[in-house]
């Protein structure tokens, strides 16, 4: 193993290190440590926290900047726990102290470099460093799982569980649900067969994997051509992560597209458990209902979109639901008890289908998709709903908060090719849209889930956000531009009412948390991910740095 550079703090050798399972579920709303991706188990994205607020955010102003060693991008989240903060990216993991922003430790990630050219993505990490009972754990890219020590950043256990020379990588956060650590693959556009797997986090035993594809004569198998392999190159990877209900016990997690897009291979099927989401039991990996978004799904519009849980009340009864901005260009609710779909709206522009039937669950398609079939060359709207970042969910309010896209997937059948295992494999010629000066390709919006109605909408010129959202009981939301802006939108009009340039892109999501009273904002700035640096082109520059931000004294 590679050295590890720790540097010593006074203030971290007091620190406990005991993140248990009610630490987790955070159920006295203690403000102090994020210890999740998104903000809690239901990924909402909120915070209660309004020492900043719409009066006072102007005078928001940074108080640190780290380097992150990286030019590849900075698309997760921190962490922090009693003082620390735990930063994770593509090379390196690192803990860091909050009130100063100086480095305690950080460790290589040691993935092989090899692996890079199997990911489509660059070598990026999206999801935050996951933390438990005195341990880091994260992925690598080359396919691997590890635990670090979080007081040293030694490493404890690493386990591989795929190959990356056959397609299989990492990027997302793993997930410690009911005392298993689980976490996903990626490489759906390439020749894999997606699955999560479950671990010991204590010692790093493998309990469980489940395909996300099944194999012939298991449940789902029928919407598989019958006497064929395809199943076991059929994508439906693992890329985000997902949300835990403890009180159902029960994980969401979504997967990608169907592979090839070419729907010929798959004989124009279903695909399951592609574009789906899937409620599993964290102890076994057992799959307790499903429910897919886009059945048959020849436009690369995916189901990894993080899953939003919530408690609300419709027509005066509460439910249990949960909701998910999809990249097909839909918001779905669905009841988190059973899979069954309440409610499915547009949020951005939508020509594959006209909407979403209540009665079915599936979409009601439009002729594009015969059309692609058939060779013809379509433009199809939109190219991605959201590009693969976080929204964020007001409770107090009802709303989600979301960066859409507005620009078409311009997509025609490739001419047959030979499988070849480890490559790409989508079946299909991109053709690229060139966007024109002034033009709308997005939106920040907020959005009414059950009724579909949007509270305000503001259009987004020439770029598109890559940032996700955070909301909080101040009024704001916060985000990024890919202009390299950190802003504040006020929560009621959508309005931007701050802001402050960093040096590189905003393509991560902020968390809030106190320390010592006083309430900060981070936010990693770093240009990454395949098509925010497409929309950025070279007009920005590259370069990981973490930010934090407090109020300045008045």
């Amino acid at each position: 193993m590679k050295t590890i550079l720790v540097f010593c703090l006074c203030s971290w050798c007091l620190v406990a290190l005991a993140q248990k399972s009610q630490e987790l579920l955070n159920i006295n709303g203690n403000t102090e440590n994020v210890t999740t991706q998104g903000m809690g188990y239901d990924l909402k994205n909120h915070s209660p926290l309004k020492q900043i607020n719409i009066s006072n955010v102007k005078r928001l102003v940074p108080i640190w900047s780290m380097s992150l060693m990286n030019d590849q991008g900075e698309l997760a989240q921190p962490t922090v726990y009693s003082g620390v903060m735990y930063a994770i990216n593509g090379n390196w993991t690192f803990a860091i102290d909050v009130a100063t922003g100086r480095q305690i430790w950080r460790t290589p990630a040691e993935s092989l470099p090899e692996a890079a050219a199997h990911a489509c993505c660059g070598p990026v990490n999206r999801g935050a460093a996951t933390i438990y009972n005195g341990k880091l754990f994260r992925v690598t890219l080359d396919a691997h799982v590890v635990a670090l020590d979080m007081k040293t950043g030694m490493q404890v256990w690493k386990q591989k569980f795929a190959d990356f020379n056959e397609g299989y990588t990492a990027t997302s956060a793993p997930l410690v649900a009911n005392g298993v650590l689980i976490t996903g693959m990626a490489g759906g556009d390439y020749t894999t067969r997606g699955f999560l797997n479950g671990w010991d986090p204590d010692t790093g035993k493998h309990l469980w994997r489940l395909y996300t594809i099944p194999a012939p004569g298991e449940p789902g198998s029928e919407t598989w051509p019958k006497d064929s392999d395809s199943y076991k190159y059929g994508g439906a990877a693992t890329w985000r992560t997902g949300a835990y209900d403890p009180q159902l016990d029960l994980v969401y997690w979504g997967t990608g597209n169907a592979e090839p897009w070419d729907p010929h291979p798959r004989g124009g099927l279903d695909s399951l458990y592609s574009s789906s989401l899937l409620a599993i039991r964290p102890k076994t990996g057992e799959v307790v209902w499903h429910y897919q978004y886009t059945p048959n799904d020849v436009y690369d519009v995916d189901g990894t979109d993080e899953p939003v849980l919530a408690d609300i009340v419709i027509d005066g009864q509460e439910r249990k639901v949960l909701f998910q901005v999809n990249k097909n260009g839909f918001i779905y609710t669905l009841d988190r008890t059973n899979g069954k779909l309440i409610a499915a709206h547009p949020f951005t522009r939508v020509n594959w289908a006209t909407h979403i039937d209540l009665e079915t669950g599936r979409p009601v398609l439009t002729d594009l998709g015969d059309r692609f079939a058939s060779g013809e060359e379509v433009s199809i709207y939109p190219q991605r709903g959201v590009n693969a970042v976080p929204v964020a969910y007001n409770p107090n309010t009802g709303l989600i908060y979301a960066s859409s896209w507005q620009i078409p997937r311009i997509i025609k059948i490739a001419p047959p090719a030979k499988q070849v295992i480890g490559a790409r494999s989508i079946g299909v010629t991109v053709r690229r849209y060139e966007i024109q000066p002034g033009e709308v390709v997005g939106h920040h919006v907020a959005v009414d889930p059950i009724s579909g109605n949007k509270k305000w909408e503001i259009p987004l010129i020439e770029k598109a956000s890559s940032a996700g959202m955070l909301v909080t009981d101040g009024g704001l939301i916060f985000t990024g531009t890919l202009e390299g802006k950190v802003i504040a939108l006020d929560e009621a009009t959508g309005k931007t009412v701050w802001e402050f340039q960093t040096g590189s892109s905003i393509t991560a999501t902020p968390i809030t948390y106190t320390y010592k009273g006083r309430q900060y904002l981070s936010i990693a700035s770093g240009l990454g991910g395949l098509n925010a640096r497409g929309m950025a082109r070279n007009s920005v520059p590259t370069g990981g740095s973490m930010w934090t931000f407090a109020l300045m004294p008045e």
